[in-house]
């Protein structure tokens, strides 16, 4: 808070003093009771250290078995599994007569008998079972106090939850109740008498006694101090408002078991199972107010008015219940049932460590609790004090009068007790002069934070800023009562100007430095300038704005810890400053204002880049609808979200057939799978000349890019799909390739016919010289001639490589197919019946006439035969097949091994060849006929297709115009 030291001026003395007066008295109050809680909490702090430390210094002996006193003695009720007692032998059911030849019948001579034998020292029990005596030997062992030590650490976690709030938040409501809660809770859980209520010597200790009482008094109070709490915090329930005697009727049933334990051990002493009973009664009673509790906390946390108190109640309740359940379920149940407390009951009981780590959390991070003392409640509840103290302690002396004459000789303790009982009473009695107080100063102003509370939750329905603003600065200036009211905007830069006011005129430039969003006072919720003309710690120009303004509050809107307003406020039209409450209102409705002005600002923004965003989409559209490209969006879900009209015309699915469909439902199932698999990895991913089937059964061929579709801050909302149908192009491609490769196979052939025709015209000549020179044998001359026809074969043949690598015309001619057909055959036909080759014709009736070169078609037809025939190593039939009509076909096809699909692209290439030797030895093809065969196809304007799958053969295609003239150039 900014505090000026100047003097103040003299309108303000007077309410000054009386504030002054006021905070003073509020403030001893509250510090003489923090000076005896402060007492209380040293002294429980000893006494638990002394316990821990008498507990460690003295072991309780235990022989692990349960005696519980009978009209026959002492009866074994139950036996410790892995105890001293079921070591030595003792069962359920034995009866004790003696320890150490020493005659027991109550528990209390058990445990003088244990006490004198010692841990770790074989005691002989004189045991009595089925009517037969025995003695048995015991090895006391240390009474199992690993409790302890948990409920100790739990102690210490409440012990410093509760400090915490006594000197941090001392000046909260319900702080002081709190910090009793947790005190009790210390107590509780680290006081642990050190015997079994019976020492050696017969007499307890005062400080056992004291310990004992303690520990008994704080079990009966803790839980009804936490549901008196959740009654009441952080304001009265409706309820309890209506029935004004409840928080002091939950403290009844504790004070009832108080009284009942007191009678066990006083007057049945040696009791142990009425104790045990007693035990599982107050474990009944804690379970049953933490879980009532538990109830008031979840109803409050489901009707809290504000987020801050939803955060607070939220985790409260969430301690409560992860505190309560398993000890329930865990420890408490089992042990009703009549277990004893066991490993896992033990672990139980640290779930309670809960309770108070919650509430300290929920402290420290949501502020729990952090609310101001409400400045002018003190002098209302001076005002009523001394008929308060007047009464309890008229009430007090009433009570004390009553039970000594009623109850005569309890004295020191009827005082006590009166002293309780009146303060259990007076509470309620106390509580409705404090309502009562509050209505009749408080129920204008209460009204008018009701209307401004509810006026700052319909803020956001007002979208125009301007309207928005006049409203904040009217509403607040009417409700508060306030004379100068204005409302500072920040731009996106942060800088402030005032945006609108009320009751100031001032026209001049202001310097608002002093509003940085960088100052410290903005952790506190709000800045504060008493004197507005003396903010001597300010920069002289932002003090003559101060003064200018002269406003005292200046409270920051923040919207995601930025501030976007700044709300400033003067004092009353009498001259006030505004209290504590309106403040902490003010704060919330700032919070509301932050978020109204927001959203105003987004509106106005909205509404000027509406028409943009507009004409952009429909750009946009347009655009994705004009491309030649198809593009396709789907979401998180794969479902489809867009479908452009190049999508429509490729698979020949309308837009709304398509949209909000699976992917899968409208796709082919291979590009399903690709992306499907593709998703999976990060980034864009290509594929590239990508078959699909329309659902025409046309297969087409796309380039197709996936990217993931991102929003401008990264977040993935689905896949972007573009399709680019290359199917002319690749077709386009393939003829240009093909040419090229011909191209090259022309060159390369031209070589080839001028480097054979040479050995071939002299080995042709040496054989006609042979032949003439040579005796007329019939057989060699049949060799020699043999000799001549294939060298003229193959000088015809390299002269047809020379021809089709020449751009020169052939000789063309009618030509019929089935001749060439019939002609090739009869060449081959001791060559395919030597491969066991069986021929099938189907050759059509009629002529099939084309206009060609006999020879060249010969080659043609010669090079398929022949590659048949060694697709069919072990045999097999080849068939031959031609038809008239708008063109001249041939089908050619085999039973062989068929051709590998990676390699259909390739048989057309030069020197490519799949045909191997036999046994793995050299290639047997040269790779140039079905290249020859697709060059003089083309010359003839024909076209040649294969079909082929391994293993069930292969069949070539082809079709020729069945007129053609022949180009010559």
């Amino acid at each position: 808070m900014h505090l000026n030291t100047e003097p103040p001026n003299p309108r303000g003395n007077g309410r000054a003093a009386r504030a002054t007066k006021g905070s003073l008295k509020r403030e001893l109050q509250v510090r003489l009771t923090a000076a005896v809680l402060g007492l209380f909490t040293v002294a429980a702090i000893i006494f638990a250290w002394t316990n821990w430390q008498q507990e460690q210094r003295y072991p309780v002996p235990d022989d692990g078995v349960w005696w519980v006193e009978s009209d026959a003695g002492l009866r074994a009720e139950r036996v410790l599994p892995g105890g001293p007692g079921e070591k030595a032998g003792i069962r359920v059911g034995d009866r004790l007569a003696a320890v150490n030849q020493q005659p027991v019948s109550k528990v209390g001579a058990l445990n003088r008998a244990m006490y004198r034998a010692g841990i770790w020292t074989k005691a002989t029990y004189s045991l009595v079972r089925q009517q037969v005596p025995l003695d048995v030997p015991v090895i006391l062992a240390p009474a199992d106090k690993s409790l302890n030590a948990g409920l100790r650490l739990i102690a210490l976690v409440y012990l410093g939850i509760g400090m915490y709030i006594l000197l941090r938040r001392w000046t909260a409501p319900k702080s002081t109740h709190f910090y009793v809660f947790c005190l009790v809770s210390f107590i509780f859980y680290s006081f642990k008498y050190t015997g079994k209520l019976s020492p050696v010597d017969q007499s307890w200790s005062d400080f056992d006694q004291i310990v004992y009482w303690s520990n008994v008094v704080a079990g009966l109070l803790q839980p009804a101090l936490f549901l008196h709490f959740a009654l009441t915090f952080p304001e009265n329930k409706e309820f309890v408002r209506r029935h004004r005697w409840l928080p002091a009727a939950v403290y009844a049933p504790g004070a009832g078991l108080l009284l009942i334990q007191v009678f066990a051990v006083t007057q049945l002493a040696g009791n142990e199972l009425l104790r045990w009973n007693l035990d599982r009664l107050q474990l009944v009673y804690l379970v049953v107010c933490f879980a009532i509790a538990a109830g008031i906390l979840w109803h409050t946390y489901r009707h809290a008015d504000t987020p801050i108190l939803r955060q607070q109640m939220k985790w409260v309740t969430r301690g409560t219940v992860l505190a309560i359940t398993p000890f329930t379920l865990l420890y408490v149940l089992p042990y009703l049932a009549g277990a004893l407390p066991t490993g896992w009951m033990k672990i139980s009981a640290f779930s309670l460590v809960f309770l108070p780590l919650t509430f300290g959390y929920a402290i420290v991070r949501y502020r729990l609790m952090d609310v101001d003392l409400i400045f002018k409640r003190g002098m209302a509840y001076t005002l009523a004090t001394a008929a308060i103290v007047g009464v309890f302690f008229g009430m007090v002396g009433l009570v004390a009068e009553l039970v000594h004459t009623q109850l005569p000789g309890t004295g020191t303790y009827g005082l006590i007790a009166a002293i309780i009982v009146t303060a259990l009473l007076f509470e309620p009695f106390k509580k409705w002069i404090q309502e009562r107080l509050d209505r009749v100063f408080y129920r204008r102003r209460y009204d008018y934070r009701q209307t401004l509370i509810e006026f700052g939750r319909e803020l956001n329905s007002e979208t125009n800023l301007d309207r928005m603003l006049a409203s904040v600065v009217d509403r607040l200036a009417r409700t508060l009562l306030v004379d100068r009211v204005a409302v500072f905007l920040a731009d996106d830069a942060g800088r402030l100007a005032l945006a609108r006011s009320h009751g100031i005129s001032y026209a001049g430039e202001l310097d608002l430095s002093f509003l940085a969003a960088s100052r410290p006072e903005w952790q506190e919720g709000h800045l504060f300038f008493e004197h507005t003309g003396h903010a001597w710690r300010e920069a002289p120009g932002a003090q003559h704005t101060i003064a200018q303004l002269d406003l005292n509050y200046f409270i920051p809107a923040l919207v995601q810890n930025r501030m976007v307003a700044v709300i400033g406020l003067g004092k009353t039209v009498e001259g006030d400053f505004l209290d504590s409450e309106d403040v902490e209102l003010l704060e919330t409705l700032a919070g509301y204002v932050g978020i109204a002005v927001q959203n105003a600002r987004l509106v106005a923004s909205l509404e000027q880049k509406a028409a943009q965003y507009e004409r952009l989409k429909e750009f946009s559209e347009n655009i994705v609808e004009s491309i030649s490209v198809g593009v396709m969006a789907v979401d998180l879900e794969d479902r489809i979200e867009s479908w452009n009209s190049q999508m429509e015309v490729m698979f020949a699915t309308p837009r709304a057939q398509a949209l909000n469909r699976p992917l899968a439902e409208v796709m082919p199932a291979e590009f399903a799978e690709e992306f499907y698999r593709g998703r999976q990895t990060p980034g864009i991913r290509n594929l590239y000349k990508f078959r699909l089937t329309s659902p025409a059964g046309e297969t087409r061929i796309a380039n197709i890019a996936i990217a993931p579709l991102v929003t401008r801050s990264f977040e993935l909302i689905g896949r972007l799909i573009i399709l680019d149908d290359i199917t002319e192009r690749v077709e386009l491609e393939a003829q240009l390739s093909q040419a090229d490769k011909m191209s090259s196979i022309g060159l390369l052939a031209a070589g080839v016919a001028h480097e054979v025709n040479t050995p071939l015209a002299v080995i042709s000549s040496y054989a006609q010289m042979l032949a003439k020179q040579m005796p007329r044998d019939p057989r060699q001359q049949e060799l020699l001639e043999k000799i001549t026809r294939q060298t003229f074969r193959a000088s015809e043949i390299v002269n047809s490589l020379l021809n089709f690598s020449r751009t020169s015309a052939t000789e063309f001619t009618d030509v019929d197919l089935n001749k060439v057909i019939r002609d090739t055959l009869t060449l081959l036909e001791h060559q395919l019946r030597q491969s066991r080759v069986q021929v099938e014709t189907q050759l059509s009736d009629a002529p099939v006439p084309v206009y060609g070169n006999f020879g060249k078609l010969q080659q043609v037809f010669l090079n398929l035969f022949l590659n048949a025939r060694d697709a069919m190593p072990e045999g097999g039939t080849l068939r031959v097949a031609t038809s008239n009509g708008d063109a001249a076909r041939v089908s050619v096809s085999d039973t062989g091994v068929g051709i590998a699909q990676e390699h259909l692209s390739r048989i057309y290439d030069p020197f490519f060849t799949t045909k191997n030797g036999a046994g793995g030895g050299q290639p047997r093809g040269t790779g140039l006929g079905l290249s020859v065969t697709y060059g003089i196809i083309s010359e003839h304007a024909g076209k040649i297709r294969v079909e082929s799958r391994p293993g069930e053969g292969t069949t070539f295609h082809l079709e020729f115009p069945r007129v053609r003239k022949a180009v010559r150039v």
